[in-house]
């Protein structure tokens, strides 16, 4: 692996789900505290910043740190787990994962699991499985008392369990929580890539949290840093894959980023979208336009 992987598996890797970003914090810290004055917000938002030759214009580059997650919900007889979302879950996308619980012994193994689906009716087998009717296996039985040997309880944290990969294709990577672990590696390279210059202004580089709950870091950071721009740093969809037709949107993927014009928490500012797309076409660089109505990111907070 090169840095930038090594960098992106540190990342991808690290136990944060939204409102338990510290791990991922301690990791930002340790790439930006040789260059960057480090502090926080009352909320927990990790704050780099980079002094230029000139106080203002104060910019701000947000990543949010924390990922959609779990939480124990309650210890049900047998040691099974209940438990609730962190963020937005489809449920196809939640049974069988394997997951970690991080609790006050230690990080602990479970898999998501159900009622057998050949033990349910025609009927059942047809609907989408709710969260409620599911559980975490972690190994306990009526006399192995997770409580006890694992230290579980309820408020517990949770993640899917995704190590970083390298797939066959050099070019692509395989983890959980690119969203939104990508950002926050672009707000470290961006700023490291600042290290020697002596650019015009001052810039922050923020890994807010609870951005998948509300964007409530961006809230509280925005009022710490009070910038005079911010740009969100964060993922969006392709539509290159099955399921889609070619004129639905134009993203694609490898094809360069995307550059929003709207999304259900901000109508961005028109000077700053048109600098993006004039600096990007001056600079060859590819992008697409881009917007989402079913979702919003921190600049809506922010703005």
């Amino acid at each position: 692996m090169d840095s930038t992987e090594l960098m992106f598996k540190e990342l991808t890797e690290a136990f944060g789900p939204s409102g338990f970003e510290g791990n991922v914090a301690v990791i930002m810290e340790r790439y930006l505290q040789d260059f960057c004055d480090i502090s926080y917000d009352r909320l927990g938002s990790m704050i780099a910043k980079k002094i230029g030759k000139e106080s203002a214009p104060r910019i701000m580059l947000a990543g949010h740190m924390d990922e959609v997650g779990f939480m124990v919900k309650q210890i049900m007889r047998g040691g099974y787990l209940k438990f609730l979302p962190l963020g937005g879950w489809w449920p196809h996308t939640v049974l069988n994962q394997r997951v970690m619980i991080k609790t006050r012994k230690g990080y602990i193994m479970g898999v998501v699991g159900s009622k057998p689906p050949h033990t349910l009716a025609p009927a059942e087998r047809s609907k989408l499985l709710p969260l409620s009717s599911m559980y975490i296996d972690v190994g306990g039985t009526e006399e192995y008392k997770v409580e006890e040997e694992l230290g579980v309880r309820p408020g517990d944290p949770i993640v899917p369990y995704g190590p970083f990969e390298i797939m066959g294709n050099k070019k692509i990577y395989s983890a959980k929580a690119w969203d939104n672990r990508i950002g926050c590696s672009m707000v470290i390279d961006t700023l490291k890539g600042l290290k020697e210059d002596e650019h015009p202004n001052t810039v922050y580089g923020v890994g807010t949290i609870q951005e998948e709950v509300g964007l409530r870091g961006a809230a509280t950071s925005a009022w710490a840093v009070n910038p005079d721009v911010a740009i969100a740093l964060d993922v969006n969809i392709t539509s290159d894959e099955p399921g889609y037709e070619p004129e639905e949107t134009a993203e694609r993927f490898g094809k360069g980023p995307s550059i929003l014009v709207l999304d259900s928490a901000l109508v961005p500012n028109r000077k700053l979208l048109e600098l993006a797309i004039d600096t990007a076409e001056e600079l060859k660089i590819p992008y697409h336009l881009s917007s989402m109505t079913g979702g919003g990111y921190d600049t809506g907070r922010i703005h």
